[in-house]
């Protein structure tokens, strides 16, 4: 019998994380429709999403007040960037769907046009940010 204690899976285990490369800019006009409709579905409020500054989570059915999930499932996590490549543009630059999500069938694509669907987008029709060249090598 093995007496080594066993390690918890990592919390990230089977997670599906893709860098969004170039990144995915949402216009003016599509973000402030996006933002609006995702407060209006924040998870405290009967909705499924909770968007903050950095970071949209998307759960599987509403939370039960702040403090309290109430068993909700997170599925999914849209990294996003508020104010650049201008002040009222959003950046999509990283997306995360769980172990969880991946079963019930979402992918990172999917994901993204649930919450930009609210802007009239999807994920392919987003402009993608411009790519500058990396700068030289330092040489001392």
């Amino acid at each position: 019998m093995d007496d080594q204690p066993t390690q918890p899976a990592p919390r990230d285990a089977g997670e599906v994380s893709e860098v969004i490369r170039p990144a995915a800019i949402v216009p003016e006009e599509a973000a402030r429709s996006v933002l609006v409709e995702l407060a209006l579905r924040d998870v405290q409020n009967g909705g499924v999403w909770q968007a903050g500054p950095s970071l949209w989570s998307r759960y599987d059915r509403p939370w039960h007040g702040s403090d309290n999930v109430a068993g909700a499932e997170l599925i999914g996590r849209i990294h996003v960037a508020y104010g650049t490549p201008t002040k009222y543009e959003i950046t999509i630059y990283r997306v995360t769907v769980t172990l969880f999500g991946s079963q019930l069938g979402w992918s990172v694509e999917s994901l993204c046009d649930e919450a930009l669907g609210h802007g009239g987008l999807r994920l392919q029709d987003c402009p993608r940010a411009t790519l500058a060249a990396p700068p030289p090598p330092f040489r001392g």
